[in-house]
C-alpha cells in the first residue's frame, strides 16, 4: 500500500509526495530532520491536508505527478473537495481511495 499526500506549509504552500509508511515520512517532514524534503527542510511543514491510498507505488506515482502539475488554486479545490475529480479525464481515479488518516507521530 502507497500513499499520496498534500501538506500545508507554514508559508501556506503546498507540497505533494508519495510514501509507503505515512507515519514515518510525516514524522521527517514535521521533525525537518536530515530525511525530509528538501522542500519541507526549508518551508517547514504545518498540516498534513490530504492523503489518497493506492495499491502500489507506480499508481502512487502516477497520482503524484498529476497533483505537482496542477496550478495551487486547483490542488485547494482537491483539498477541499476530498476528491480527485478535476483529474478524472487523465488518470482512472477508481484506483485512489481518500483516506481520513489518524497519525501517530512522535517528537525526538
Amino acid at each position: 500500500m502507497y500513499y499520496t499526500y498534500i501538506l500545508r506549509c507554514s508559508d501556506n504552500s503546498l507540497y505533494t509526495g508519495i510514501t509507503a509508511d505515512i507515519n514515518r515520512r510525516m514524522s521527517e517532514h514535521f521533525s525537518q530532520n536530515e530525511k525530509c524534503a528538501k522542500y519541507t527542510r526549508t518551508h517547514k511543514a504545518a498540516k498534513l491536508e490530504s492523503v489518497w491510498i493506492s495499491e502500489n507505488r507506480a499508481t502512487a506515482s502516477k497520482l503524484e505527478y498529476h497533483i505537482k502539475q496542477l496550478t495551487k488554486k486547483q490542488k485547494e479545490n482537491i483539498i477541499s473537495d476530498k476528491s480527485l475529480a478535476l483529474l478524472s479525464k487523465i488518470i482512472p481515479i477508481g484506483n485512489y481511495k481518500y483516506s481520513d488518516i489518524e497519525l501517530n507521530i512522535q517528537s525526538k
